[in-house]
């Protein structure tokens, strides 16, 4: 038996017959309150009826009433003024400091053992998904809602990371998008490079040159410290002439060349290929990251994406190293994961925002539109006949995979309570 397991069964009223104190007064719930994931009693702002007296407060839950003790609750006044102590076993009377009798009301006996059963066997569990065999039962509706419910969850998450990042920026909105943008254009392996790439490399000093694609690239190039060899190439020795003079204006400083990986990827992974996309996409859109905003369409949004890197890596994966010619523009895959993890995120903070629900819908639309991603947790849900129709489905089911079947939350996820109160 777990504490979240009484849990779950006070915040879906679940328990059974005629619930009492331990001294015999009969209690009515009215409300069972709000969970609280943070210190302090479990549940907030309950209201319950024990015996004629109504009252409104702060609920405790424990497996053992003794448990009163292990944690050392008789020490914290935060814990003195609660209106129900709920355990599945009283062994030992709870008291105020001044002596009054905390009501306590035991749950043993009172609730479906079948549900403990079900719950006991997902937690103990040694698949990956623990209802994965069961999660083919429920309604293909249920399904739908609870993978709406968890991208929005998933997008909240990420919102608050975003909205973080622009209150230590002190506001300045349009520069961490640029950043978050920057990241997504450095794939997995080289992201946290690339945001920190755009972050010494601030878009302000850009745009003083966004009609000049090649400077755009000097600065670039320049600043994530791949133009410190000796170059043979004169497209290498051009960009170091022009960045050593942006340099100079501007005082800048590079990055140290080593944060950069190479190993173990795709050549059109590599982050010569990305820098010069990113500087392209820059120069194309005028770096005006708004315009993103305003646009209704996926395709138009892909559009602006699909770029290529300049004429020189047509023939080249790394500086003086020829190679077979091949245009190096991000291909369809590569902007779907953009969109995913980079541009969707970034419209739906602008939705919360500027208080634009409609910029959130269209977070949510376009999600929908995208193809689903295949990796090991689709795969993983494919498996047990789940499988996802677009990339908001495939997001949902990381977001799922994660947050809950990781980490056995069971209790807190719609499918678990469907298959927990299933016959």
């Amino acid at each position: 038996m777990h504490e979240e397991f009484i849990y779950y069964l006070w915040k879906y009223r679940l328990l059974e017959g005629k619930l009492s104190t331990n001294s015999g007064e009969e209690i009515n719930v009215i409300s069972t309150g709000t969970i609280n994931n943070d210190s302090g009693p479990d549940f907030f702002n309950a209201m319950i009826e024990i015996g004629t007296t109504r009252w409104a407060g702060n609920i405790e839950i424990h497996v053992r009433s003794s448990d009163w003790f292990i944690h050392k609750h008789h020490k914290d006044d935060n814990y003195d003024n609660i209106i129900l102590h709920v355990v599945n076993i009283a062994d030992v009377a709870i008291n105020r400091k001044n002596g009054e009798l905390i009501p306590t009301l035991e749950i043993q006996g009172k609730y479906n053992l079948h549900i403990l059963s079900k719950y006991q066997m997902f937690i103990k569990s040694r698949n990956s998904i623990p209802c994965g065999q069961l999660i083919s039962a429920i309604k293909k509706i249920e399904v739908y809602g609870w993978f709406d419910k968890l991208m929005v969850e998933r997008l909240e998450d990420r919102s608050n990371e975003i909205m973080t990042k622009i209150d230590n920026s002190k506001g300045d909105l349009i520069e961490i998008f640029y950043q978050r943008i920057a990241k997504g254009f450095g794939y997995t392996t080289n992201a946290n490079s690339m945001e920190i790439l755009a972050m010494s490399t601030p878009l302000k000093l850009l745009l003083k040159h966004i009609d000049n694609k090649f400077q755009i690239e000097a600065l670039l190039f320049g600043q994530s410290g791949l133009l410190e060899d000796k170059f043979q190439d004169n497209y290498a020795k051009e960009l170091l002439k022009e960045y050593r003079f942006l340099k100079t204006k501007y005082n800048l400083t590079p990055m140290n060349k080593k944060v950069w990986k190479f190993m173990r990827m795709r050549p059109v992974s590599f982050p010569t290929i990305r820098i010069s996309q990113f500087a392209n996409f820059l120069y194309e859109s005028s770096g005006s990251l708004t315009n993103l905003f305003n646009l209704n369409k996926v395709q138009s949004v892909t559009n602006l994406l699909s770029v290529q890197a300049s004429d020189y890596w047509n023939n080249h994966y790394r500086f003086d190293k020829p190679t077979p010619k091949r245009v190096k523009r991000i291909g369809t895959s590569t902007i779907d994961v953009l969109m995913i993890n980079s541009i969707i995120p970034l419209i739906f903070v602008f939705g919360r925002i500027k208080s634009n629900p409609g910029q959130e819908d269209k977070a949510m639309s376009w999600l929908s539109q995208i193809k689903p991603e295949l990796n090991t947790i689709t795969r993983e849900f494919s498996k047990y006949g789940l499988s996802p129709q677009s990339a908001l489905e495939s997001q949902a089911m990381k977001q799922l995979k994660d947050y809950y079947c990781s980490k056995k939350r069971c209790l807190n996820c719609n499918f678990g309570y469907i298959l927990l109160n299933s016959d």
